[in-house]
């Protein structure tokens, strides 16, 4: 039998019992997805700033990752707690098991949201009007597994929408290396998360659930391996739009050659290799980071 297993089981040994099926709810125990928000942010950041990336502005974008990607999964499991109940990876999700009211899970999306437009106060208004937009994003996606076949590229849209907000954070209007990173983010959201996305794939079709994994079915491994160059191709021209060194170059290669290396050990069908090729891209967005950051200097 297959679960949705955590990453870190901090939740369970550390907080009191009445607070762990609303850490649960928040995904507090899977961070992998908040790294997957806050990568394109500092991306963003480090790419817009004249030298190193201002480190008020990092750590405001962590703060909100964490807020806004635990309100996105409770926007998600509130729209899908019938259609969880039917995976079974997801049956047991707070809302799902009814171990949480939906009237509760609302209370607390109120304020992560509330949280989310403070955090969102402190930056340019540029980036205030950007960041609000996304909400509508937020709002929808969790919809379109169920009329289209490609959720995982407006799961991209919403994600890397932060590449945006970061850019405005630093330099008050989104100028064409903003764009080229939010297409590289978009595309390589539809890589990583037709991966994690077959973890499901059998689940997904007796419950009725479009993705790009049902929808690629046997050549997904040469779909996500096109996604993977197309992202590498992006982030260059990023890279070229903002001036960056050679060394932004080089050590692109290193990102490559470590994508190659996830996705030449992807095994479609393994759900456990599944998982751990999906939360390996959280270390792909670290080298990206890495390169930019030093690619201002080098």
């Amino acid at each position: 039998m297959f679960t949705d297993i955590p990453q870190y089981d901090w939740v369970s040994r550390y907080l009191p019992s009445m607070a762990r099926p609303y850490a649960r709810l928040m995904r507090l125990d899977r961070p992998i997805g908040t790294w997957l928000l806050l990568l394109p942010c500092w991306w963003g950041v480090a790419m817009a700033s004249p030298h190193m990336p201002d480190l008020w502005l990092m750590l405001l974008f962590a703060v909100g990752s964490v807020v806004m990607r635990s309100a996105g999964c409770i926007v998600n499991d509130l729209y899908d707690r019938e259609l969880d109940r039917k995976v079974e990876r997801t049956a047991n999700r707070p809302l799902a098991s009814g171990e949480i009211k939906p009237w509760q899970a609302l209370i607390l999306l109120a304020l992560l949201l509330l949280l989310g437009f403070g955090i969102l106060l402190l930056l340019k208004p540029e980036a205030i009007v950007i960041g609000v937009a996304s909400l509508i994003l937020v709002f929808t996606y969790p919809l379109m597994k169920r009329i289209t076949w490609w959720p995982q590229l407006f799961l991209g849209f919403t994600f890397n929408w932060g590449a945006l907000v970061s850019w405005a954070a630093v330099v008050g209007v989104v100028a064409s290396p903003a764009l080229w990173l939010y297409a590289a983010g978009t595309v390589w959201t539809l890589a990583y998360d037709t991966i994690y996305a077959h973890q499901d794939k059998e689940d997904d079709e007796h419950a009725g659930i479009k993705s790009t994994a049902r929808l690629f079915g046997k050549s997904s491994k040469k779909w996500v391996g096109r996604f993977y160059i197309v992202t590498i191709l992006l982030l260059l021209c990023a890279g070229h739009a903002a001036g960056l060194g050679k060394s932004f170059y080089v050590l692109m290669i290193w990102a490559a050659n470590f994508a190659y290396n996830q996705w030449s050990i992807w095994r479609t069908r393994d759900p456990l290799s599944c998982q751990q090729r999906f939360r390996g891209n959280r270390d792909f967005g670290l080298i990206v980071l890495l390169a930019i950051i030093i690619g201002k200097f080098i």
